[in-house]
Order: C-alpha cells, then structure tokens, then sequence
C-alpha cells in the first residue's frame, strides 16, 4: 500500500498519529550507490562472522526473521513484509528525531530507521543513526519476544518522560554533528565546531530530567546492552551489534561490566567515544523489572506539584490527570500553591484539548480552547465531601445542577461565581467539569477569570494524579513535535566520485551474474592503484571475486602494504582478507 506522501506504509504504520507521520519519509532506494551496497556487504559479512560467537542467541535468527540481507541493503518494503509476522513494522527518516517522538515510534511497535548509510571512512562506526545501525543492529533481537514487549513498553513509558530544554539543545547539537560527520565536503572546522558545542553541552552541570534518565536506560540497554552472566555476557544492544569495532574491543577486561541496575539512569555517555563501562542483565525480563522500578519514580504515576512544574519548565505540551480521570493537555505556564505546596489553580497558553481516558472531549479540542485554559484545583472550604465525591443529592443541595447560580469558595481562598450552564460527568457518573456563563473567579482579591472572558470550563478535581509529556489523545495535537531545521546534506558527487562508483557497479554486477571476467578485473585494480590510491574496499571485493592467482597475489600485497602505511585501516583489510579467504575455501 502506496501513502500519498511516496512511503510504503500498512496497518501498523497506518494507525500512528499524524504528528508521528511527519517523520517518515519515504526510502527511495535509487539513492544508495554501488559504493554504499559495498560497506553494507563488508559490515554484515564481518559481523555475522563474529557475531555469531558472541552475541545473543536471537541474533542470527533473528536477521532472517526481520528481512535483513548479508548482500543487499534492506528495502523497507521487503522487511514490513516480514516484520509484520512478528506484529512490528519499519519506517524511514531523516537522521535522529526528537526523544519523545522516538520513544513513541516504539510504543506503536514501528521500528525508525535513519534509512541513508554511512560513509566508508566511517565504516566502523558513525555517531549518526544509519540503516546498519537500526536494521542490522535493532532489527533482529525484536525477532525475541521477551526483548520486543520491553522496547514496546520501553517506548510507552518514554513517550511520556518530561523533557527539558537543554534535552532539546543536546538533541539538536547531536543530530547537527551526526549529519555533518556523514556529509561530503563539509570542513573540519565546521565539523570541529559542532563537536565543541556538544562537549560543551554534555560537560554542563544540569539536573538530570526524566527524559534524560529514559535515555540512560535506552542507551545502557537497547544501544549499548549485554546479556547473560558476568563472566561470559553476549552481545545484543544495537550500538554493538553494528559496530564492527566497539563489538569487539567492547567484551574485553578493559571494559568495566558491571550489573544493569537502575543505577544505569545516573550514568551518562557520550555518543561519540566507546563507552568505558557495560552493563549486563541476566535476561529479558530484567530489564522490564528495572523499567517499571524506574516508571514509579516518573511524574506519570506520581503527579503532584512536582510533576506539572516539571511541564512548565519543559515548555512543551504536556498533560495533567486530575482525581477525577479529566485529562488537560497543552503547555503550562502557572501553578499556584497552597502552604503546603499543593497545587490549587493552573494555567496552559496556546492550543488546549481536554480529554477522558485518552479521548478527547467532544468540544473540548484545541479547537474551542485555542487561547488556552485555566482551572481552581481543591475541596470547597468548610464542606468535607469533595465535588467530584456528590452524588445527585448532595449537588442539588449545593446548587451543582443546570440552570443555577453558584457561589462557592475553596479551600484554598479561591472564590468562584457564575450561572451553572451545563456539566460533564465520568463514566462512574461524578462531576469532572462544569461550565459556568458571567463566571468571576478571584484570589486574594485579584481576578484569575472575568465575566466579560465568556463561559468558563471549571475542571473538577482535588488533585493532580499523573502529569506526563505529550497529550492524552494522540489525535489532539498534529503539530505535537516540531521537526528539526537541521536536515541531511546532500553534497553534488565529483566526476571522480562518479567514476569510482562505476568501478563498485561493475565488480558488483559481475558479482551477483557469477560472471568470471578476470581482465576487467584487472583493469579496475590497475584504476584504482593509479587514481584512487586510498580506496581498500574495491580491491578487496576484487581480490574475493578473481579467479587469476596472480592479479588476486598482487591485490593482497597491495592491501598488505596499504594496511602497513596506513593503521587506521589495517584492522579492516586485515580481517576483510579473513573473511574473503574463508569464502574462497567454500
């Protein structure tokens, strides 16, 4: 099924929100060059050698499960085809997106996939999410059921995790460094500088936000996570599993591995370095426990003062549920307190949308509350039965019925009048909002609301019960994220880039026709010893593919010597020429 924006979609990618939808963009497969299909190939052959041994034991059947080729980069059609059958799917976009939004993604059970790959001087790892990052690294250890209902619940709870503003710097200082260190003819300066402000950044002496500890446990389990015993752990955190360095040099005594705990959400990382310390969990089901341990500590499940403060300084919509099960989404601004810090009135500005259960109320959308909103919170003053605890008997005593002017003050000194219009009961049939026409609302002698302000929606609730980031309804808010300004560079090719291409097309084709064609083999050996005297992958697929002793003789001293002058690939061509020897015994 063809979406009119250009992307495959189906019935998992069909029910995301719209303001999920925004991200994906569609994967246009004519995009990866012969060179990109070669750093695929190289990477999923060295890790499947390697990886067999030491990561978890979902991980090889697991790339069969999710439609992962070791050949071929991955079309997102053909691994919907086959996710679907373990009830995910995968959609493309651009690069790293905002955490919530991320987190979201993963609730809904689709799999987000930075769909470009990353260049061959990064071959062994990139700081930008890429398609071996997230198809050959997440992809397969969903194929475990256990590990697939924790990313799920992962997500759901993460969604809702209160970000801060300097998340949201450090989430753009990040994505701008990822795209720049994956752009052609981009300057090291330009590169350097926005290395800089991300040190600067993750140098500063913050109060860790909850968002910040939701991304400490993705990183310390999800991205970077090991399983099983202290003395013999496997590998299955994607960071590692597409990592054909850190996967290796990750399991030895220098590494620190130390229990997963909840520990791990004081403990930061820095995406651009190896990590110096593991974290090991004993099984799947783990790390669900530490998750929920985790989630009881979250405003989502504790509310309050804290947890609404907590919104207001995040500075983006966010929702609060009253005791009475009323949900207000939007962005908060104000909160008063009583003396013992209780909230007892707040305010959102901007677009508002009440809602019951995750559903919105019908004319109560950011629609009708466009300006924003505001509401008293408490028990009436000298009457121990809170509102929302009256049944019919005790409303009509107190004239909380349709039609009748009311007059009533709160605990807290906040005084409310105004001609009951209509009211809005849950599905227990207790009062959780009231509108009120010629309404005035005052404290301490100052208006909160005047007559002249129109009918009034009073929300009924003695307290904050939950407070989360997000809205309640899904569908309440289309421009819930806002997409990032940074977007991926794609840099015009040099005729020369244009040519070595050609060359990778022409070894890949003969490749995949199984055609023997020694001569033009070495034709291309001698280009690329005369033009591109750094190229090492293109020999290498050469010397796999010749039949000639002597050419595939030359090209192993070549890459021999080229690994001498040059350390920084010498572990490549060294262990690329394994692999390439191992096949040519089969």
């Amino acid at each position: 099924m063809q979406h009119k924006k250009g992307y495959e979609t189906n019935e998992l990618i069909e029910r995301l929100p719209k303001h999920l939808k925004q991200f994906i963009k569609p994967q246009d497969y004519t995009d990866y060059t012969p060179i990109n299909q070669a750093v695929w190939r190289y990477v999923m052959r060295k890790n499947v050698d390697f990886l067999s041994k030491v990561a978890h034991e979902s991980y090889l059947k697991g790339l069969e499960q999710t439609g992962v080729e070791i050949e071929n980069i991955p079309s997102m059609y053909g691994m919907n085809r086959i996710l679907k059958e373990i009830g995910w799917a995968a959609v493309a976009v651009d690069g790293f997106i905002p955490p919530n939004a991320f987190m979201e993604f993963q609730a809904y059970k689709v799999l987000v996939i930075a769909s470009d790959i990353r260049q061959l001087q990064n071959i062994e790892y990139t700081p930008a999410p890429d398609i071996i990052h997230e198809s050959a690294g997440h992809a397969p250890i969903i194929a475990n059921p256990d590990y697939a209902e924790y990313l799920r619940r992962l997500g759901a709870i993460g969604a809702k995790a209160i970000l801060s503003a300097y998340d949201m710097e450090l989430y753009e200082a990040i994505r701008k460094l990822s795209i720049l260190k994956e752009a052609n003819q981009v300057s090291e300066e330009e590169i350097n500088k926005a290395q800089q402000e991300v040190d600067r950044l993750q140098q500063m002496e913050v109060e860790d936000s909850e968002m910040l500890k939701m991304r400490n446990i993705q990183w310390w389990s999800v991205e970077y996570g090991l399983i099983g015993s202290m003395d013999d752990p496997k590998i299955y955190g994607a960071g590692l599993l597409s990592s054909i360095g850190e996967s290796k040099s990750c399991l030895k005594d220098d590494v620190k591995k130390i229990p997963y705990s909840i520990d791990v959400v004081h403990q930061k990382f820095d995406i651009t370095k190896p990590q110096p310390q593991l974290f090991v969990t004993p099984d799947f089901s783990y790390l669900m426990e530490v998750l929920e341990e985790f989630a009881n500590t979250l405003s989502l499940r504790k509310g309050g003062r804290k947890g609404l403060q907590r919104l207001i300084e995040s500075k983006m919509v966010g929702t609060i549920e009253l005791s009475t099960g009323l949900q207000v989404s939007g962005k908060f601004t104000e909160a008063l307190l009583n003396d013992d810090l209780e909230v007892i009135f707040f305010k959102t500005e901007g677009p508002t949308a009440l809602a019951f259960r995750e559903k919105e109320l019908i004319g109560h959308g950011i629609q009708h509350h466009p300006n924003g909103f505001s509401s008293p919170l408490g028990k009436l003053k000298n009457i121990s039965l809170a509102i929302e605890d009256m049944g019919p008997v005790d409303l009509k005593a107190y004239n909380f019925y349709d039609g009748k002017w009311l007059s009533f003050e709160f605990e807290s000194g906040i005084k409310v009048e105004g001609m009951n219009v209509t009211g809005i009961r849950n599905v227990q049939g207790k009062l959780m909002l009231i509108q009120l026409d010629e309404c005035s609302i005052t404290y301490n002698g100052e208006y909160l609301y005047k007559p002249e302000d129109g009918i009034y929606d009073l929300v009924i609730g003695t307290k904050i019960i939950s407070a989360y980031a997000g809205a309640a309804d899904a569908n309440s808010f289309p421009n819930l994220y806002e997409a990032s300004q940074s977007l991926t560079i794609k840099a015009p090719k040099s005729e020369e880039t244009k040519r070595l291409e050609q060359q990778y097309q022409t070894v890949r084709d003969l490749r995949e026709q199984n055609v023997k064609d020694d001569a033009q083999l070495r034709t291309i050996f001698d280009l690329v010893q005369n033009n591109y005297s750094s190229d090492w992958l293109l020999p290498l697929e050469i010397y796999e593919l010749t039949d000639d002793v002597a050419l595939q003789q030359e090209v192993n001293t070549y890459l021999s010597d080229l690994a001498k002058k040059t350390p920084a690939l010498n572990t490549l061509i060294i262990e690329g020429l394994a692999i390439a020897d191992k096949a040519l015994v089969k």
